[in-house]
């Protein structure tokens, strides 16, 4: 059985653009007129899902998709950082920041560690494979380097070297235990492939 999934990650906002921990913000009208303009480009699915976070849910209806929030999907949980952008946190914690930046066991902030992360994502996708059929689902970044270092079984502090650019599109196909991945296709309207 081969299931298919397509990751999106969400358009641009506030957020993204300071590189600040998610805050709840709102898509920018930039990012909101991207994703608008992508609508209908995807290929149909036969399940449409999405993280929790404010940027994914309005990513998602700006596509058009008709998704279900799926709890497991969300993006890392950065407790007391959360609204922080890197900076400030790199100026008021610096050395909590460091351990963060190169232990992925590592809650400096109090809440979720990459490690536990991308054992959150290798779940979510073990309960994936056994999906038949072609999945869309919308998750921020984060979620998308975990899947990444999961599929590849790569060393944790891999997560931090993989970049995820907004609106872009990770490709996964196979089943439990043996995953292809393709990274970072951008979205263009042109290039529906239906």
């Amino acid at each position: 059985m081969t299931s298919r999934i397509t990751l999106i990650s969400p358009a641009m906002n506030r957020s993204l653009r300071e590189t600040r921990f998610d805050d709840g913000a709102s898509l920018d009208p930039r990012g909101t007129a991207r994703a608008e303009s992508l609508a209908g480009s995807l290929r149909a699915a036969d399940r449409v899902l999405v993280s929790p976070t404010t940027r994914c849910r309005e990513t998602a209806s700006a596509l058009g998709l008709a998704a279900v929030e799926e709890p497991e999907l969300a993006g890392l949980d950065m407790g007391r950082w959360r609204g922080l952008t890197l900076d400030e946190v790199m100026i008021r914690e610096p050395d909590a920041m460091m351990s963060w930046l190169t232990d992925p066991d590592a809650m400096s902030h109090g809440g979720e560690s990459v490690r536990a992360l991308c054992e959150r994502a290798a779940r979510w996708l073990e309960a994936a494979a056994e999906f038949e059929g072609r999945t869309i689902a919308v998750v921020e970044q984060e979620f998308v380097r975990a899947l990444a270092v999961t599929i590849l079984d790569a060393p944790g502090p891999a997560f931090w070297r993989l970049d995820v650019r907004p609106l872009t599109a990770t490709e996964l196909s196979g089943h439990a235990g043996r995953w292809n991945l393709q990274l970072g296709r951008v979205l263009i309207p042109e290039a529906a492939d239906r």
